[in-house]
């Protein structure tokens, strides 16, 4: 990225200037801004470096001695620091007390502490330049500026050379003078997370400076970035289905007309309104509300041969409990398309718990419908019969194979007459449990739990990473009573907006509650430690504003947010150095086999990845090191594995990639997100 010095300015015209920059740096030392401003300077959503040369406060006002001077340094940087700088850049040589206390400031706000060193009157020997860049780091630094004037190009590679003994992102190295001019853009095809420029031809901050538009030109050339067009809305994000299809169950269990609001309709709610239907429900909807009078559910009140579940693996499984409590008769669940052959691992074995049996129906003829084929293994694919009643328990299952079977008790026991006690080992998706019971306890419903775990746990303070049980305590004997129900926003398909705006440019988002219980607001946190730029305006449900920020790479674990694989698999690509994703065990049977399809996806537009120990592993670059370099993303034809959640990830790494993608399958979409192309369009438009 391009960082553009702003020097020698009042407060309106640093707040201007910052209108067009993509990153600035602010010299605080160089413009006459009281705190206050300094504050309302730093609040931006541009990524802005804080820099205060003590040197340049004394030079500026001889009545200062070096404490004083420094002083003033502190205060100014600090302020720009609790304002939301994204980096402070503090020189070697200043105080020792003074850097430690801006440190801390830094580590309190999240910010990230850049350890300058400028030579002015030349360039060291490689073993100097190597001794200063050591200082660096061991004085705090997470990146370390090294910056020189250079006589001749041995001068220049000393200080390049500097790249190969650092980790990608952790260092910005280049030379001034005119014989150092190139290496001001070289450093980004380097790895640099950025390069500096000024604001034009007559505001150089030093000798050798690029002016910003001319450095744009060389290094972006046409791409093309991302962003809403001026004065349009924030894009607005449709309703979680997760929410939706368990909020349509249950309102069709429960006793009298239920509303429930923000509903955006997809393959899969469609599905669940289906299901609804053929328990019995009556169902309407009246724009974006659902008006669902249910049927008082109690256990064995119906008569139902079969329902049809259409390409949902979390209905199937929330239905399967659910059918074995509330009908009289062994009820066949059919599906389609992906849905068919994908086994439901787990099922069978957590069903026989509670006195339930699983069967697989073979597809063939209506003559072959009547036969049953028992499987030996714990895995059985739809369609398939359940066949109750299901009898309270007091047990223990396995959590392995995800939330979604274990989701599907926790709404169907409390309308048994007697309690059950359940504890789930190894717990997967846990926050999709507590969606379920969120959505329960909105319908009269509650459900005891308490979550489990070692020490790590414990001095965690809760953290569900840690949690290695959960124990569950359902009162029998209670119904479900209609409610009025707001759907909330999906971080699922947010996803792929906020990762495009934080590589390929600038995106407002509305319709999101980062007070969500879904797994996939981990979304959040991933894009944060990459170091992306990110802020809400009005609430915990206001606007979600994402800039371009200096990426690098991050370690997550994505063993409860799945779905989110793909897109964070895009997102790595073009953060620097070797990010690392673990949960990849939970991606075999999704609707393709995820962890395949993102390792040849990948290989094909020419990223290292790999898998390996239950971790994926992308090796990433920025994208100015990738235009540098000439290693955009390979366009081409892509298979989309007929999976929703990789057709969204392959257009967000298509804005990255050097010719169009043509991928086979792009209708899979509809299953979750059928307006995903029309909005995506939306996003591309400036």
């Amino acid at each position: 990225m391009i960082c553009t010095v702003i020097q020698n300015k009042g407060l309106e015209d640093v707040l201007d200037a910052l209108e067009h920059c993509e990153m600035a740096e602010i010299r605080l030392d160089r413009c006459p801004l009281s705190i206050d401003g300094i504050r309302e300077c730093f609040s931006s959503d541009v990524p802005l470096v804080a820099t205060c040369r003590v040197s340049e406060v004394l030079a500026a006002d001889r009545t200062l001695n070096e404490i004083s001077a420094s002083m003033q340094c502190e205060k100014r940087l600090v302020a720009a620091i609790e304002a939301g700088a994204k980096y402070v850049d503090v020189e070697i040589e200043a105080p020792r007390s003074m850097a430690k206390r801006v440190r801390k400031a830094a580590a309190d706000n999240g910010t990230i502490v850049i350890r300058s060193y400028h030579n002015f009157d030349g360039t060291d020997s490689g073993q100097a330049l190597l001794a200063v860049m050591d200082k660096c780091f061991n004085e705090g630094a997470e990146v370390a500026k090294i910056v020189t004037t250079a006589s001749d190009a041995a001068d220049v590679n000393r200080v390049m050379a500097l790249y190969d003994e650092v980790s990608p992102g952790s260092l910005i190295a280049f030379c001034m003078g005119e014989t150092g001019r190139d290496s001001r853009l070289d450093c980004l095809r380097k790895g640099a997370p950025y390069t500096y420029a000024a604001m034009d031809d007559n505001d150089a901050a030093a000798p050798g400076q690029w002016p910003a538009e001319m450095m744009r030109e060389r290094l972006y050339g046409d791409f093309r970035f991302v962003g809403q067009g001026t004065g349009q809305a924030p894009l607005h994000i449709p309703a979680s289905k997760s929410f939706a299809q368990r909020a349509i169950i249950v309102a069709a269990l429960a006793d009298g007309v239920s509303r429930l609001t923000g509903y955006a309709p997809c393959g899969d709610n469609e599905s669940a309104l289906a299901v609804a239907r053929a328990m019995g429900a009556e169902v309407s909807i009246d724009g974006g509300c659902l008006v669902i009078k249910g049927i008082g559910a109690t256990p064995g009140c119906m008569d139902i041969l079969s329902v049809h579940v259409g390409e949902s693996g979390l209905l199937t499984r929330l239905m399967i409990p659910v059918m074995a409590q509330v009908s009289r008769t062994p009820v066949v669940l059919t599906g389609e398309k992906s849905l068919l052959g994908r086994p439901m691992k787990g099922v069978r074995e957590i069903m026989e718990k509670f006195s339930v049996s699983i069967e697989h129906v073979p597809a063939g003829s209506e003559e072959d419908a009547g036969k049953r084929v028992s499987e030996e293994d714990a895995s059985c694919c739809v369609p398939l019969e359940t066949k109750g009643p299901l009898v309270p328990a007091r047990t223990e299952i396995s959590g392995r194979y995800g939330s979604q079977i274990i989701s599907g008790l926790l709404m169907s026991l409390p309308l048994s007459e007697k309690n059950s006690t359940f504890t789930v080992h190894d717990p997967k998706s846990i926050p999709y449990m507590y969606i379920t019971l969120d959505v329960m306890k909105k319908f009269g419903v509650k459900v005891g739990n308490e979550m489990l775990g070692g020490r790590d746990f414990i001095e965690s303070g809760g953290d569900w990473t840690y949690c290695t049980d959960i124990e569950f305590k359902v009162r029998g004997g209670q119904r479900y009573k209609a409610a009025d129900f707001p759907i909330e926003g999906d971080w699922s398909s947010a996803a792929n907006f906020l990762v495009a705006a934080a590589v390929f440019g600038r995106a407002e988002i509305e319709g999101l509650d980062t007070t969500s219980l879904q797994a996939d607001i981990s979304i959040m946190d991933i894009l944060m430690d990459a170091g992306a730029s990110l802020s809400q305006v009005d609430g915990d449900k206001g606007v979600i504003a994402v800039q371009r920020a200096p990426l690098n790479a991050f370690s997550t674990d994505a063993s409860n947010c799945p779905d989110l694989f793909p897109v964070i698999a895009v997102l790595a690509a073009f953060c620097q150095g070797c990010s690392k994703i673990s949960g990849t065990d939970r991606l075999v049977h999704k609707e393709s086999d995820r962890g395949v399809a993102i390792l040849e996806m990948l290989d094909k537009m020419g990223v290292d990845a790999a898998i390996r120990d239950n971790t994926l592993f992308v090796e990433g670059h920025s994208l100015a090191q990738r235009l540098l370099t000439g290693t955009l993303l390979k366009g081409g034809r892509y298979s989309s594995h007929h999976d929703h959640r990789m057709v969204m990830a392959l257009k967000v790494a298509e804005l990255g990639a050097d010719g169009p993608f043509e991928i086979d399958d792009t209708e899979c979409v509809s299953k979750s997100f059928p307006t995903f192309f029309e909005l995506f369009d939306r996003l591309q438009t400036k």
